[in-house]
């Protein structure tokens, strides 16, 4: 049974880049595909973006398109999320998740099992 353990959030201001990672201990990476959601306060969690067994393809929301990379590193069992270019809206609680369908929805949450307890990013305007 996996267990995703999230870290590297943290305060920043708008403009600044984090990069958060996604540790897994009981399995590992390379036979699950990954994803990153996320919580702003009072809103539902939304997909933010997601990667293939291998890694050669990702797929990511339009809100974090062209500002947000998902890799993988197999061997240090890690998934990462480099976030650049940070605004306010980003602001959220940044989870992980085994995508669990190996057909559902790269960006429906309902395709994912095995959530981390997930990491704080919080951006300054």
């Amino acid at each position: 049974q996996v267990r995703l353990v999230e870290s590297g959030g943290g305060l920043v201001q708008a403009g600044d880049s984090l990069r958060l990672a996604c540790t897994a201990s009981g399995g590992t990476f390379g036979g699950n595909r990954m994803g990153w959601f996320r919580q702003a306060p009072g809103k539902e969690r939304e997909f933010v973006a997601a990667i293939s067994l291998s890694g050669g393809a990702t797929y990511y929301s339009d809100s974090v398109k062209g500002r947000f990379t998902i890799s993988r590193d197999k061997s240090e069992n890690t998934v990462y999320l480099q976030m650049n270019s940070l605004n306010s809206e980003d602001t959220a609680v940044y989870y992980c998740a085994v995508k669990i369908n190996v057909f559902g929805d790269w960006s429906s949450q309902r395709s994912y099992g095995h959530w981390g307890q997930g990491t704080q990013v919080t951006v300054s305007s």
